[in-house]
């Protein structure tokens, strides 16, 4: 006599059906989707309201309005606000790096750093003899510290950084629309200043802006790519 049923008692842990996971229940009528009248739903913790790809999707009739879904399933879209216009973006990041920069200046000249009289002021040999000793390593040094950090830190606990803030912009996890943590803020301020500040300002700066240009769909740029976030409109 065969024995197909498993024995009385707790099921298998083989069983499918155990393991299966529970769909969610359709929505019912037409109204908003998320307890505070969002259309996108709400997500507790989410900035966004509702994570990408959460399952709601976009207001009937609006489809996906970044271009389509590249990864099928659910909109990646869903829930998430604007993009940020890439003339913003740069604008923020102008007034971030004026900041820092600003005040390294004063400390700069404050602290003597470029001694012109030096050597019988031979200008832009006694530039170069500085340079050579060590003094423009230690202020790249100095200057690395400052804008990683500050980029660390404001990204870490607010998501903006204050130039960011001006223009109402702020940076998230791509994957669920959540502030970055401390590695994920501190991995894009070092792809984003590094580069820039010890060997190629102004060519790191050129592939940056390209990066984020030809991206798509998020409009990523090369420091957004490596920690996974992407930059969008803030609350009004």
């Amino acid at each position: 006599m065969s024995n197909d049923q498993p024995p009385p008692g707790e099921p298998p842990e083989d069983d499918p059906f155990l393991k299966k996971p529970r769909q969610p229940p359709p929505s019912e009528g037409s109204g908003p989707a998320g307890s505070d009248g969002s259309p996108y739903g709400s997500s507790p913790g989410s900035p966004y309201g509702s994570p990408y790809g959460g399952g709601d999707g976009p207001p009937p009739g609006d489809g996906n309005a970044y271009g389509g879904n590249q990864y099928g399933g659910a909109d990646p879209f869903a829930g998430m606000p604007p993009l940020a216009p890439f003339g913003k973006r740069f604008t923020a990041r102008v007034a971030d790096a004026l900041i820092i920069f600003i005040p390294l200046a004063i400390l700069s000249l404050l602290a003597g750093s470029w001694d012109s009289s030096a050597n019988g002021g031979g200008g832009w040999i006694d530039f170069t003899d500085q340079v050579n000793t060590g003094t423009q390593w230690l202020w790249s040094l100095i200057s690395v510290v400052a804008y990683v950090g500050y980029d660390t830190l404001m990204t870490k606990k607010y998501g903006q950084t204050v130039g960011k803030r001006w223009m109402r912009l702020r940076v998230a996890m791509l994957n669920n629309g959540a502030i970055p943590d401390t590695g994920a803020s501190l991995l894009r301020a070092v792809v984003l200043w590094v580069p820039a500040l010890v060997c190629c300002t102004v060519l790191w700066w050129i592939i940056l802006i390209v990066s984020i240009l030809v991206s798509r769909p998020y409009k990523q740029g090369l420091h957004d790519k490596a920690a996974r976030t992407v930059v969008v409109s803030a609350a009004q």
